[in-house]
C-alpha cells in the first residue's frame, strides 16, 4: 500500500449492492475508484493482489484503510466488450487457472459478497466443497427441510463419489459472474481460494453473460477433463445456497434442479 493525498470529486457510481462506490481523482490526476466498505478492505485487497500476481487483469489496489478500499480506475473502453476482449478474457482466465497450490482453499477465511466465506487448507476437494462451501449454509432459514435433507446425505458419500480427489488447485477468482468484469476485460470483487477450475466455470454457468467467444478461448488454452457436464450442477450448488441465504427461497427450486440433475 502507500500513501495518497486526499481523492478529490467524489462522483457516485452504480452498479454497487453492497459498498458505496465513487470515482475521484488523486492530486496527480489519476482516477480511481473509492469503494466504502462494511467489512475490512483488507480482505478484498488481498484476493485482489494475488490475481495481479498471477497475471490476472484486475485494477490495482492502491490503498486499503479503515472503510477505504482506493482502486486504480481501469477503462472499460471506447464501447462495448468486442469479440476479441472476450476471447483474451478467457485466455487469461485459463491461464490463472494455471496458479496452483498444493491443497485446496486460502489462507485466511474471507468474503462472497456480504457473507463469510471458510477457507483453511484441504488435501482433498470434495471434503474442502462439502466442508467449508456447502455444509455452512445447510442451516439458511429460507432452505426448505426437504432440500436440507438430501443435502446432508449427498454430503455423507455422493459428493464424494462424484468429485475428483485432488485435481489441480487452481487459484479462483471465486464469485465470477458477468456483474463483475468490467468492459469485457477487468475482473473485480473476487472471493478468492484455490479451488478445483471447474467450480469457477460452473458458477460462470449459472446466470451466463459470458459469450461462446470466451468459453472458446479457455478451452483453447486449456481443455476440461471429461466428466465436467456431469459434475457442472454439483459445483453450481455452492453459489445458489449463497443466494438463498442472501436472496430467500426463490432460489431453493434452482438448488432442487441440480440435485435433480446428479440423482441426489
Amino acid at each position: 500500500m502507500i500513501d495518497l493525498p486526499d481523492p478529490a470529486g467524489w462522483q457516485p457510481l452504480g452498479g454497487g449492492s453492497i459498498c458505496a462506490v465513487h470515482a475521484a481523482e488523486l492530486a496527480d490526476g489519476s482516477p480511481v475508484v473509492i469503494k466504502q466498505t462494511p467489512y475490512d478492505p483488507r480482505i478484498e485487497a488481498d484476493g485482489l493482489a494475488a490475481l495481479r500476481a498471477a497475471g490476472a487483469p484486475v485494477p490495482a489496489v492502491l490503498a486499503a484503510e479503515g472503510d477505504l478500499l482506493v482502486l486504480e480506475r481501469v477503462p472499460d473502453g471506447p464501447g462495448p466488450p468486442t469479440a476479441a476482449d472476450w476471447e483474451a478474457l478467457g485466455t487469461a482466465l485459463a491461464e490463472l487457472h494455471r496458479t496452483t497450490a498444493t491443497a485446496y482453499g486460502w489462507h485466511c477465511d474471507n468474503l462472497i459478497g456480504s457473507l463469510p466465506q471458510r477457507n483453511g487448507w484441504w488435501e482433498s476437494w470434495p471434503q474442502f466443497y462439502a466442508e467449508q462451501r456447502l455444509r455452512p449454509w445447510l442451516a439458511a432459514p429460507a432452505l426448505p427441510a426437504a432440500l436440507r435433507r438430501r443435502l446432508e446425505r449427498a454430503l455423507d458419500g455422493p459428493l464424494h463419489d462424484l468429485l475428483p480427489e485432488q485435481p489441480p488447485a487452481s487459484l479462483v477468482h471465486g464469485d465470477l459472474w458477468s456483474g463483475n468484469v468490467v468492459g469485457g476485460r477487468w475482473l473485480i470483487d473476487p472471493a478468492v481460494c484455490h479451488a478445483d477450475r471447474e467450480y469457477e466455470l460452473a458458477f460462470m454457468d449459472v446466470f451466463g453473460g459470458f459469450p461462446k467467444t470466451l468459453w472458446d478461448a479457455y478451452t483453447a488454452t486449456w481443455p476440461l477433463a471429461s466428466g465436467w457436464r456431469e459434475r457442472r450442477p454439483a459445483l453450481q450448488l455452492y453459489h445458489l445456497l449463497v443466494h438463498v441465504q442472501l436472496f430467500g427461497a426463490g432460489y431453493a427450486g434452482a438448488v432442487a434442479s441440480r440435485l435433480d440433475a446428479v440423482g441426489w
